[in-house]
């Protein structure tokens, strides 16, 4: 049976994994992803099937130029062989055991081909082998390459005193450790949102002088929006912090805290070590706190570990520091993604603004990027639109090439076609949609408002909608918002009473009016 296709944007971040972040296991990258891993051996196959050997030639491809290259024709999975001659298992694990090489169990199953052609497949290889180390013991020491992961989590941290009401702060703590070296990097929080969490790992990178491979989180919410024991899913955000420092996510498993054990170690050992020092002084200020945390800090890397009778430090620069990545040249920025859907005026709302798109997508889900000063739009990976971020609540930016040449030759929504369907109902209301319309700086930006006034007559009724129509023009308020308080508190009907601005009118004697001050 032919497998199931990925989707394109998994495949190329397959791909850019590959090629440029030093990840060839199938297995880590099929837990970064979020597929299975006999999924990123058949695309990685098929890229080089089809000559795409290189992120140079992968990058400029769109999704659908990709999807042509990657999946011409469907082809059948190739029947396996049962008879195989099966390799020394015993020596697999000692020549992975060794630290003096960099050995992978791809090239022992090359070797292993080499010698047998007509052995196992390394899918076959890989599950025999993993089925043989866990006939040896219920728990194995995990094996860690210099530069390779870097495990991060949060612990409660020391609460903080507002000065003013001596009131407890909660605090978290940010803990990073290197696998290699258990090089430890440690940050005071208020929270533990998106933000703040993509902030701390722009710190700890900064404060390791590079960048790991793999960065491994636990399954926290702000992180990771599908946390599943298989194929957890990194919210949008984090995996564009991933990409722009070249690292590969990869969450631990739910409820498996040996996925992590080097931050879960870390954590303790922070606690203790720094925590359980600054355990007698007040704090007022989350600066103050983090600055109390650094020499501590140091203290913890340079003090020896007794099991290596080596510190922290000795063992990051010999083994993490030459292997990990440069940092890129160009700073981070913060950026909020949001899906969202194309109305019929060609615009999308977000934060309370309306920003616009090409009219031909109508309708269609677009992914929206929003960082301090811009708005980006995408359709399907291509960036189609970009605004300057406004923070005037409930207005448009408009491009003017997004608008339709002709409007009413691409939808079917015109002015012309609202104002007779509020006239169906009532003069009143065919009034109130030209005046909408009519104080917009273009008709189409007056169509959510339009639609919104016309559906009100589902809920409440057309002729208690007329009625309410006629009585907001008749107040100078016409608009839906007008309309829509007085059908829900059954306003429309009341009459219409002058306001007098007299408080002694209200009848209590001992309420000053504005004579009074004459």
């Amino acid at each position: 049976m032919a497998q199931k296709r990925l989707a394109m944007s998994k495949s190329k971040t397959i791909l850019r994994l590959y090629f440029l972040g030093s990840v060839t296991r199938s297995r880590q990258i099929a837990r970064a992803v979020g597929c299975g891993r006999t999924a990123v051996q058949e695309c990685l196959r098929r890229a080089k099937a089809c000559g795409l050997t290189d992120w140079a030639m992968i990058d400029p491809l769109g999704e659908e130029e990709l999807e042509a290259r990657l999946y011409p024709v469907a082809r059948s999975a190739p029947r396996v062989r049962k008879d195989r001659p099966l390799p020394d298992w015993h020596r697999i694990r000692e020549e992975l055991s060794r630290r003096d090489h960099h050995v992978t169990l791809m090239l022992l199953w090359t070797e292993y081909k080499t010698e047998h052609p007509d052995g196992l497949q390394y899918s076959q290889f890989a599950a025999r082998y993993q089925h043989f180390e866990s006939t040896l013991s219920v728990v194995m020491r995990q094996r860690h390459r210099g530069g390779e992961k870097v495990f991060v989590d949060f612990c409660d941290g020391i609460p903080l005193t507002d000065p003013l009401t001596g009131e407890k702060v909660p605090t978290e703590l940010f803990v990073g450790a290197l696998g290699a070296s258990s090089y430890t990097f440690a940050l005071a929080t208020l929270s533990q949102t998106l933000p703040v969490w993509l902030d701390a790992h722009v710190r700890m990178y900064e404060f390791f002088q590079g960048v790991s491979a793999i960065t491994v989180p636990d399954n926290l919410a702000a992180g990771v929006k599908r946390a599943d024991r298989y194929e957890a899913e990194a919210t949008e955000s984090y995996q564009e912090l991933a990409r722009h420092f070249g690292t590969c996510l990869i969450p631990a498993r739910v409820r498996k805290p040996r996925d992590k054990a080097k931050v879960e170690a870390a954590c303790l050992v922070a606690q203790r070590w720094i925590l359980a020092a600054l355990r007698h002084r007040t704090f007022h200020h989350l600066n103050e706190l983090n600055e109390a945390i650094v020499p501590l800090l140091a203290s913890l890397n340079d003090r020896p570990m007794r099991h290596v009778k080596q510190s922290r430090r000795e063992l990051y620069e010999r083994l993490d520091r030459p292997a990990l990545k440069p940092l890129p040249s160009t700073p981070y920025e913060y950026a909020q993604w949001k899906q969202v859907r194309l109305n019929i005026d060609y615009h999308i709302v977000f934060d309370d603004h309306y920003y616009s798109a090409p009219y031909t997508l109508v309708k269609e889900t677009l992914w929206c990027r929003a960082t301090h000063c811009t708005i980006e739009l995408f359709y399907r990976g291509k960036r189609v639109a970009a605004h300057p971020r406004s923070a005037v609540k409930y207005a448009y930016t408009t491009t003017p090439s997004h608008r339709p040449a002709c409007h009413q030759a691409c939808l079917d929504w015109t002015p012309s076609r609202l104002i007779d369907w509020g006239k169906s109902i009532g003069p009143s209301t065919g009034a109130l949609i030209g005046h909408v319309l009519a104080h917009k700086p273009h008709p189409e930006q007056g169509y959510r408002s339009s639609l919104g006034i016309l559906r009100l007559s589902k809920r409440f009724g057309r002729e208690r909608l007329e009625r309410a129509a006629e009585k907001a023009i008749a107040i100078q308020s016409p608009s839906y918002k007008t309309v829509k308080t007085m059908l829900e508190r059954k306003m429309e009907d009341s009459p219409i009473t002058p306001r007098n601005e007299d408080t002694q009118s209200l009848g209590a004697a001992n309420v000053r009016g504005r004579g009074y001050y004459h």
